[in-house]
Formats: C-alpha cells, sequence, structure tokens
C-alpha cells in the first residue's frame, strides 16, 4: 500500500528478524567526557574547601588540577591554531583563566575552565552518536541474499557482492538485500525507514523494492537495479554524513565578533604596557596599568553574557518536553523564517484509524454487528489495518466471537469463519467484477477521494460494508501550523514520501498550502536545499529514518521523540520528547526571548567594560576596584540571564507563540 489510499493488505503474524545490537558510544568512552569529568569534580571539591574554608593551598591546589584537566586540550588546539595564523576563542579563554588565576581570581577562571571543557565533550558525544547512529543505519540491509543462478539454483552471497541484473530471491519476513524491480511474486512490505509511508505496500511485478526494507507474507523474485553504494537506505547515510559536515563549522552569533575583540584587546593590551616604557614609564607601572585593562577588557565577561540564557533556556525547554542539544542550536531556533513537516508520525500519529463505516442497502446485518465480525476475523492478523479494525470493534464496547478457517492472502485481505459465517476483509480486489455492485463501487471512490484507504467485508460471498482507515491527526496540529505560520510569517512546508491526494487532503486540515508529496530521502533534502536558496532559515520536523537527511540539511532539525528512530534523535538539534507539537512554536518564542536577553546582557557587559576602560586610560583605576567591576558585571549579566529559568519563561514564551502577529 503505497498510501493512505491504496490497497490494503493482510500479512499473517512474520517472525521478527533478528538484530545484532546496535553499537553505541558510551559517554566516557571518548577522551573528551572524561577530562571534562574530572575537571567538574575537581572544580566542585576545590569550591567545597573554599567555601568551608579550608586551608588556601589545599583548594588552590584543586583548582589548578582543574585548569590542567579542563583546559589542557583546548589550550593545546589553540597553540596549534595559532601556528596557522588564528586566534582561537578556547586558547583565549584559557589565556583569560589563568589571568584570572594570576591575580587570584581563581575560582571565576576555573568556572571558565570547567565551562568551554563540557561543552566541548556535549560537542564530542554528539558527534559520535551520529556517527553510530549511520553505521546502524547501515547495518539495516542484511549482510547476505539469495541470489538465483540461471538453473534455478540458490546461493548464498554476501549482499555486497550482488551485481546489477543479478536476481534475488525474498522469502516472508526477510529484509530486502538490494534496491531493485520485482520480477516475480507478490507481498507486502514495510518500507517506512525508505519513504515514511505508514502503511505497508502491496509489491506485485514491476513494482520498485528498496534494501533494508520488510518483505511481508508472501515471496518475492528481485532484479537487483543498483549498486551497493547507491542503495537508497545508503544514500541516505552519505546525505546525513554530509549535510552533518556542512553544518559543523555554525557558530554563536557572539564568536562571530568575539575573535576579532579577542585579538584587538591583545594587541590594545600590548599598546597599554609597552607605549609607556617608551616614554620613561616606571615597569611595574605599566605592566599593573595593562593587566587591569586586560582584566576589565576580558571577553570573560561577555562569553557570560552570552552563555546563561542560552543554557536557561535550555533548562526550561528540556523541563518542558523539548531537549535543545546546545546553546548554538537554542540561538539558531529564533532565526526561523520557515517551517518544513513531515507528515507520518510528526503531524499525523503513524497508527490508524477506523473513521468511516458505509454498510450496503441490503445488508442483512447491523453496523455494530459486521464490524464486530470483521474485527473477530482480523484478530489473528497483525496486520495495522487489521489493528485498526480490532481496536474500533473494542472501542464500541463490542465483544470478539473466535474465528476458525483463519487464512490470508498477500495483496488480497483474509477470510475466517465466525458464528457460521464466511468473513472475507479485504482490499477492493476481493470483489470480482461480475459480484460487484454500483453502490460498492460508488462507497469505494467516495472513500478513496477522502484520502482514506478502502477496506470491502464480504458476509458469505455477498459484500456489506466498506470501511474507511486513515492515518490519525495529532488534535494539536492545525494550532500548531497556525502558531508558527505567526510567528514565522509564513506557512509552514509540508515534505512527505506519501502520495499527493493523501498529502494534500491532510494539509488543508492543518491550513498548509505548499504541498512537495511522493519524496524519497534525497528529494526531501532538496527541498530543503530550495528553501534555503530562497533565503529562508529552514527548520525541518520529522520523526523517521528517511527524514533524517533533511533534518541534517536544515538550519534546524527537530525529531518527534516519542517514535522517532535512532538515526533521526541523533541527527536532530533538537527532540521533542513527549510528542507535543505545541512545544514547537513555544520553544523557538523561548529562542528569541533569550536572544533579546543576550542582547540586554551584551549592552550591560559593554557598558562596563567601555566606562572601566576609559577610567584606566585616562586615570588611575585601581586593579582591585577594576576586578570587582568586571566581577560585579559578570553578576549582573548571569543573574539577569537565569530569570529564564523560571516557569513563567515558558508560560510567556507560549503566550508570544500564540498572539504573535
Amino acid at each position: 500500500m503505497a498510501s493512505s489510499t491504496a490497497t490494503p493488505t493482510r500479512p499473517t503474524p512474520v517472525p521478527q528478524v533478528a538484530r545484532s545490537p546496535r553499537r553505541r558510544t558510551r559517554l566516557f568512552a571518548l577522551p573528551e567526557t572524561r577530562w571534562a569529568a574530572a575537571s567538574l569534580t575537581l572544580f566542585l571539591a576545590g569550591l567545597a574547601v573554599h567555601l568551608s574554608g579550608g586551608p588556601d593551598w589545599l583548594w588552590w591546589a584543586l583548582y589548578l588540577a582543574c585548569y590542567a584537566t579542563g583546559g589542557w586540550e583546548p589550550g593545546l588546539a589553540g597553540l596549534k591554531a595559532l601556528r596557522e595564523k588564528t586566534l582561537d576563542v578556547d586558547l583565549l579563554m584559557v589565556v583569560a583563566a589563568i589571568g584570572a588565576a594570576a591575580i587570584g581570581q581563581v575560582l571565576e577562571g576555573g568556572l571558565l575552565i570547567v565551562i568551554f571543557a563540557t561543552s566541548g565533550a556535549l560537542e564530542a558525544l554528539a558527534t559520535a552518536r551520529t556517527e553510530d547512529s549511520v553505521r546502524g543505519l547501515l547495518d539495516l540491509a542484511p549482510d547476505t541474499a539469495t541470489r538465483i543462478a540461471p538453473d534455478d539454483g540458490e546461493h548464498v552471497v554476501e549482499a555486497a557482492d550482488l551485481k546489477v541484473g543479478d536476481v534475488v530471491l525474498v522469502r516472508p519476513g526477510e529484509r530486502i538485500a538490494a534496491d531493485g524491480t520485482v520480477i516475480g511474486g507478490a507481498s507486502e512490505v514495510d518500507q517506512a525507514t525508505v519513504t515514511g509511508e505508514p502503511l505497508p505496500v502491496d509489491k506485485a511485478v514491476e513494482s520498485e523494492v528498496f534494501a533494508g526494507t520488510l518483505n511481508g507474507t508472501g515471496s518475492l523474485r528481485v532484479r537487483v537495479d543498483r549498486r551497493a553504494e547507491d542503495f537508497v537506505v545508503a544514500r541516505i547515510a552519505t546525505l546525513v554524513e554530509e549535510a552533518s559536515r556542512t553544518k559543523a563549522t555554525t557558530q554563536l552569533f557572539i564568536e562571530k565578533i568575539e575573535q576579532r575583540y579577542s585579538i584587538g584587546m591583545v594587541i590594545a593590551t600590548l599598546v597599554i604596557f609597552i607605549a609607556p616604557l617608551l616614554w620613561g614609564a616606571a615597569v611595574q607601572e605599566s605592566l599593573l596599568r595593562a593587566m587591569t585593562f586586560m582584566i576589565v577588557a576580558s571577553p570573560c565577561a561577555v562569553v557570560l553574557a552570552t552563555m546563561p540564557p542560552l543554557l536557561a533556556a535550555i533548562a526550561t525547554a528540556g523541563r518542558h518536553g523539548v531537549l535543545v542539544k546546545s546553546a548554538v542550536i537554542m540561538e539558531q531556533l529564533g532565526t526561523t523564517t520557515r517551517i518544513a513537516f513531515d507528515k507520518t508520525g510528526t503531524l499525523t500519529r503513524g497508527t490508524p484509524e477506523l473513521t468511516e463505516i458505509h454498510t450496503v442497502a441490503d445488508a442483512r446485518l447491523t453496523e455494530d454487528r459486521l464490524l464486530r465480525l470483521a474485527a473477530a476475523a482480523e484478530h489473528p492478523s497483525e496486520h495495522p489495518l487489521a489493528a485498526a479494525i480490532v481496536r474500533a470493534a473494542r472501542a464500541r464496547g463490542l465483544d470478539l466471537p473466535a474465528a476458525d478457517e483463519f487464512t490470508a492472502q498477500p495483496g488480497r485481505g483474509v477470510s475466517a469463519r465466525v458464528e457460521h459465517h464466511l468473513v472475507q476483509v479485504g482490499s477492493p480486489a476481493l470483489v470480482p467484477p461480475a459480484n460487484g455492485s454500483g453502490e460498492i463501487a460508488a462507497i469505494v471512490d467516495t472513500v478513496h477521494q477522502r484520502g482514506h484507504t478502502a477496506v470491502i467485508v464480504l458476509l458469505d460471498g455477498t459484500p456489506s460494508v466498506v470501511l474507511g482507515i486513515t492515518d490519525q491527526l495529532r488534535t494539536e496540529a492545525a494550532s500548531t501550523v497556525a502558531a508558527l505560520t505567526r510567528l514565522t510569517n509564513a506557512a509552514p512546508t509540508l515534505l512527505t514520501g506519501d502520495n499527493l491526494a493523501t498529502a494534500t487532503r491532510l494539509a488543508a486540515q492543518v491550513g498548509i498550502t505548499d504541498v512537495r508529496a511522493e519524496l524519497l530521502p534525497d528529494a526531501k533534502v532538496a527541498a530543503v536545499r530550495d528553501l534555503k536558496a530562497d533565503g529562508h532559515r529552514v527548520t525541518m520536523v520529522g520523526d523517521g529514518i528517511n527524514d533524517a537527511p533533511a533534518l541534517a540539511a536544515a538550519h534546524t532539525g527537530i525529531a518527534m521523540g516519542g517514535g522517532g528512530a535512532d538515526l533521526t534523535l541523533q541527527t536532530a538539534d533538537a527532540v521533542v520528547i513527549r510528542d507535543d507539537l505545541t512545544t514547537i512554536p513555544a520553544v523557538i518564542a523561548l529562542s528569541r526571548r533569550a536572544h533579546r536577553v543576550v542582547i540586554a546582557n551584551l549592552a550591560i557587559a559593554a557598558t562596563f567594560i567601555t566606562a572601566l576602560v576609559l577610567w584606566d586610560l585616562i586615570g588611575t583605576l585601581p586593579l582591585p576596584l577594576g576586578v570587582a567591576g568586571h566581577e560585579g558585571s559578570t553578576v549582573i549579566v548571569g543573574l539577569n540571564g537565569l530569570r529564564l529559568l523560571r516557569a513563567a519563561a515558558w508560560r510567556r514564551a507560549t503566550r508570544e507563540a500564540c498572539t504573535a502577529p
């Protein structure tokens, strides 16, 4: 079934394919996380001794050990960058921390070291986990395949050794080993990993199939059409890697100006130290003035003016079900000007639901009795449509009698004997033209036009009822689309692998007019890049493996966490843990609020820095007073940023999302 309008099928229970456990990088397997943990532990130990009035030598030793464990890696990387004539911001932070220790402010310097070491460790872990998920995606395709020789002999070969033109046999319950075309047999294939379609798709001769998708109850003979490196599942992994590398250079707004500022500060410090010496000033006086200038003009205050609001916003979003993976991402979310949605599992729940029941005019039984018999016949099946019919019957409080003589026909449906009736449930193909009627054809056509799947129930060989089944739309989808339209001044775009009729119908329900349907993963990436080329800052929202490349290609990717695939969750920049769409406009509004706080903090920091620098250059600023002014500005901007930790911050963001012009 290529879509919700496609013909339904009914497989019998299929054994699960055993999979080897996915390799996952452990937290402390990376040296960055071990060094960051050691630095944090030493800092907390030093802080405890310091605040409890312990000996000075002990807490100094602990703080300096924190400097060494957390600062040696960024310091070494900064020195290497310096050799290439690039002033690395991390190196400046290490230098600033050392400068702080040199004038007795060892606690503040240690805090800077811990912040940057932890940030680097989280970035390294996220990169490693994404690589793990890409490898896991490639494992979807089986390692071996059954190749059919010209003499009809069967040979088990490595899937990577398959050549274009080879014919492979796919048995029930197996994963398909190669992209190709069906040349024999019929079955239904779950290809959600590639196309995102919510229901299995019927496959017959001349149908296209993809490596890594799961075969149902029938056997297929497939002609290989692509080499292993060109399989769609392999291209997904490649697209994710390429897009992730493209995004790796993204920086915080402050980082874009900080390097120039820091270079200017270093040059100014040297000038302030050397110039008076040329006019005969004392070395100690020049050094003290230069050291005071370096402290009051230090980028530490600017960095701390930026990070607390973003980190506080991340914490607040996390408490309300949205995991934002870094400060860079939190800042970028607020710049969104266009949203792109996947359909299945994102705007919908990815679960079929019985929505229509049409009994024929001369049906012998009532609607409830017909549904009860159909559900009883479907109960032994594990097909998603069967589960929808059974759920609907139970929701009406109907008891399900036992079914005997159960059989399933791939591509057609199931049959069983229930309470002395022969009950057949399946696609319209169950009704032969000679036995059909204009009434049945008209009902089926109406159901299909609404974008639903039509299921026919025959009672003792006579068509009696037509069931309409569709994917469940999330109740908050329409309000979320409306809120995002107000926030971004542009209606979202729908990108889906489902068919155009179904996608258009759903888009109309939620208020989306830009619909791009029947897209494979690389086409979704192309659509995202087209939106970016038009000047939009694109945020992509999805849940399936097929969405991962588009999430990586967008400026920001958001995954639905409830049923999201591992690769998607690792690739995404943010994860909606509780699958509540209303949190998406709220977190974008929160990001914009955090940005406003950052701007306010930078203005406060700049005011303090300007006043203290002018005092130092024009008059004589005592070093203790300079340190106090510098630290005072840091405390003020830090506390201002932490306001976003309050519950009121999320409520205000939610209101802003709902009332944005």
